[in-house]
């Protein structure tokens, strides 16, 4: 089966290592793809905002499936046209996309059907919200309710920090025309995310994982798209996932079927854990990114069935085996990241790795000099070992063998988890 594989990080890096194992596999294409990506797939120049021109590409190619990283395109409605097209895709329609897409159209469904989740409040003005965050005070939680690459949310301890948050959302680096905000309830308790591959009713079970959202050791400094990250989350014991289930996922697949919104593709739910049981915090309806590089690493079946059945509309049959290791991912990013970063640094060496560590690509780029830093988090280095500590052990070994002046990493993912293994 030939593939298209939409996307240029490191979560396509991980999904096209994944796919370029499969037995399945014929030709393999990627746009825009990455250097590291161009080791398993052939990169093509498309315009991802061109639905025809890119379904004309898949009927020239012969196309069996393609597959959808990022979420921009989901939400703008690239599987509908693509489908309309007679094209197989993985992943959802516009419209089952509102799930990421729309933060006050999730925490509405959940309203709907009694889905766990903290109290909200959905504001198009500023000054309701400011009165808001007033009135109920602080902690809260301040969400811009669109696309924000990872970076949307505040979590806001003073009233200062929250209303600065609102006027961010309004009139700053998230305003845009319709501006609208979701101001949450504080949630304590610990994160974890799930991970299931769904076919419309059913939903397959796909992982677990932990991420490190704050840019410095301790979890200190502002939030990013994500430091790193291990899997499985030690906090969701079989008990508690069958739980996420039952009272958060079936439910929303369920409501989205009502809808007339049949959910296929990822679906990636940020829990809290709370002492009255699990919340939904967000959805998102894609790989997570850097959950999707642990993943992969412990995934030891071929993907590509998998995500042809759920494209299909039937993953009863799916039968997915996993490796008994743990997985662990240390993102190196751009000095200056989540802010203005330098980008053209050069990268002189990675290391080759193996069968336990893989170097994914995220954001880099070919120049005449050779490898460079082209984005904000740029490589991703990523290990297995039978415990959170071994993984570590060897991701942080790879780390200290990449040359790379312009960058930084947090040196404890995974430091929780490593309490837990060894209390």
């Amino acid at each position: 089966m030939n593939v298209l594989l939409i996307g240029s990080g490191g979560r396509e890096h991980a999904l096209a290592w994944k796919l370029a194992q499969s037995s399945e596999l014929g030709a393999f294409y990627a746009a825009p793809g990455n250097p590291g990506i161009s080791e398993h797939a052939d990169l093509v120049t498309l315009d991802l905002a061109d639905h025809a021109a890119v379904a004309a590409f898949c009927k020239a190619k012969d196309i069996g499936l393609v597959v959808v990283g990022p979420e921009a395109p989901l939400v703008a409605g690239f599987v509908d046209d693509l489908s309309a097209a007679g094209i197989r895709v993985f992943g959802p329609s516009a419209a089952a996309a509102r799930l990421e897409g729309s933060k006050g159209f999730t925490k509405d469904l959940c309203s709907l059907h009694d889905i766990p989740t903290a109290r909200y409040r959905r504001f198009v003005s500023a000054a309701d919200a400011r009165t808001y965050v007033q009135e109920t005070g602080v902690p809260v939680v301040i969400k811009a309710d669109g696309l924000a690459a990872g970076k949307g949310v505040t979590v806001a301890i003073t009233k200062d920090e929250a209303l600065k948050a609102v006027d961010n959302c309004f009139e700053g680096d998230f305003a845009g025309p319709g501006s609208e905000i979701v101001v949450e309830e504080f949630l304590e308790g610990e994160e974890a995310s799930l991970f299931c591959i769904c076919d419309g009713e059913r939903a397959l079970l796909f992982g677990t994982a932990q991420d490190h959202k704050r840019a410095f050791d301790g979890d200190r400094g502002p939030n990013t798209g994500g430091m790193g990250a291990y899997s499985p989350a030690l906090c969701l014991s079989e008990q508690m996932v069958k739980r996420v289930m039952r009272e958060i996922v079936e439910p929303t697949l369920a409501g989205m079927k009502e809808a007339g919104s049949p959910f296929r593709g990822v679906l990636y739910a940020g829990l809290m854990l709370t002492e009255q049981g699990p919340k939904l915090i967000e959805y998102n309806v894609r790989f997570g990114d850097p959950e999707c590089q642990v993943l992969m690493m412990r995934l030891a079946s071929d993907l590509l069935p998998v995500l042809v059945a759920a494209a299909d509309g039937d993953v009863s049959g799916v039968d997915l085996r996993w490796s008994e290791d743990r997985a662990l991912t240390v993102v190196m990013a751009a000095e200056g990241y989540p802010g203005s970063y330098r980008k053209g640094t050069p990268i002189r060496h990675l290391p080759r790795g193996g069968e336990t560590v893989r170097v994914f690509q995220a954001g880099t780029a070919m120049s005449e000099a050779g490898l460079v830093a082209s984005g904000g988090r740029v490589l991703n280095v990523t290990a297995r070992g039978k415990t959170v500590r071994e993984a570590a052990r060897r991701a942080y070994l790879a780390v200290d063998a990449v040359d790379w002046d312009g960058g930084f990493w947090r040196s404890d993912i995974g430091h929780r988890a490593i309490m837990v293994e060894e209390a």
